[in-house]
């Protein structure tokens, strides 16, 4: 069975997202757990669909923390913050969706699950 390449992609660009920010922000050892991540989509044992979906969680639960620390910066500098929560709640929100395709049958074939073990 070929990899579902499109259904993977979003959750492939969150964790590309996520591994950028950390290197921005100074924490590089955590880009290569990001972009171990990503190796992990093409693991096909049931789990790894949970643990993708819960690191997609705390992706975004990191997504607001920046968020917050950026929009307390912005506020206390006086400095125009519209834009930043606009761009920063897309990311937060694609994070989010990017969950999804995991729910889908087309992913739980792929992660050999229950229901390939008894046929």
């Amino acid at each position: 069975m070929r990899p579902p390449i499109l259904h993977l992609l979003p959750a492939t660009l969150a964790f590309a997202l996520l591994a950028a920010h950390f290197v921005r922000a100074g924490l590089v050892p955590l880009a290569p757990v990001c972009l171990g991540a990503v190796a992990l989509l093409f693991v096909r044992l049931p789990w790894v669909r949970h643990l993708v979906a819960g690191s997609l969680l705390l992706a975004a639960a990191e997504w607001c923390r920046t968020l917050v620390v950026f929009l307390g910066e912005r506020m206390d500098a006086g400095l125009p913050y519209l834009r930043l929560v606009l761009i920063l709640g897309a990311v937060v929100l694609a994070t989010l969706l990017a969950i999804l395709p995991f729910r889908s049958a087309v992913l739980r074939r792929w992660y050999v699950g229950e229901d390939q073990r008894r046929g």
